[in-house]
């Protein structure tokens, strides 16, 4: 028996009877022989469970969770759909004045003489051979833009999502050197994919309402790519930007 309270009689102390119980005057060294008896019992009890405050705990990171993995082309998890859409900020396209892509750093190092194409080509691929520097030189790749496949390295571009010049118009003005280095390398977000040469140059810097993938299976995918991209990094869209995403939402199943 355990308690948590102090010490536990010995059973046979329990269980006298009451006359017996009340002549601890009358006989001490019966009484001081039980008490010490009681001590030596309690003390080699034990408890299966322990109920001490502060006992060992799994920590948080016990549980074998992690963090988002990339499913396919465009890096993480797509979340952007009609509620977020909804939620975007609605404003003018901003002036193109001081933009350049320079402003943008990108396809930094990634460690291992990797850069932020070679990843992507990587992640994106299937089969994909490299060179000691870390050079793509083999592999295929579906281009979800135009429903085509390709096995020339040199075939592809690595499509921002939202083109650096469509950050700009909507907010990216106004960040710094390391925000806009960040968004042009994200390989986080669904913003950076390996598509065919002649979809990326179609597509250029333009928004949904200009241009939209010639694949439309691929549109309800685009389109919440576009929206999780732009709600992480809280850029506006246009009123004409907003309607045509709508559209393109409409499709998901």
């Amino acid at each position: 028996m355990c308690s948590t309270h102090g010490r536990v009689l010995p059973a046979f102390l329990g269980s006298m009877p009451h006359s017996e119980g009340v002549r601890p005057l009358l006989n001490g060294k019966a009484v001081l022989i039980a008490l010490a008896l009681a001590t030596v019992l309690t003390g080699a009890a034990s408890c299966e469970v322990s109920s001490t405050p502060g006992a060992a705990q799994p920590s948080a990171g016990a549980t074998g969770t992690s963090g988002p993995t990339s499913g396919g082309g465009g890096g993480g998890p797509v979340t952007g759909g009609a509620v977020n859409l909804d939620a975007l900020e609605v404003a003018t396209a901003q002036s193109m004045s001081g933009y350049s892509r320079e402003k943008f750093t990108h396809w930094i190092g990634q460690g291992n003489g990797c850069d932020t194409r070679d990843v992507v080509l990587k992640r994106d691929g299937k089969n994909v051979q490299a060179d000691a520097d870390c050079k793509i030189t083999a592999g295929s790749w579906y281009s979800p833009y135009d429903d085509k496949t390709l096995t020339d390295p040199k075939a592809l571009d690595i499509d921002h999502m939202v083109p650096l010049a469509a950050a700009w118009r909507s907010g990216a003005a106004k960040w710094t050197d390391d925000q806009r280095k960040q968004f042009a390398n994200d390989l986080t977000r669904p913003q950076l994919f390996a598509v065919s040469l002649q979809s990326n140059r179609s597509k250029g810097d333009q928004d949904p309402s200009a241009w939209k993938p010639p694949n439309h299976a691929y549109w309800c995918s685009y389109a919440k790519s576009w929206v999780t991209v732009k709600t992480f990094y809280k850029l506006t869209v246009t009123q004409a930007e907003k309607v045509a995403l709508g559209d393109m939402l409409s499709t998901c199943k």
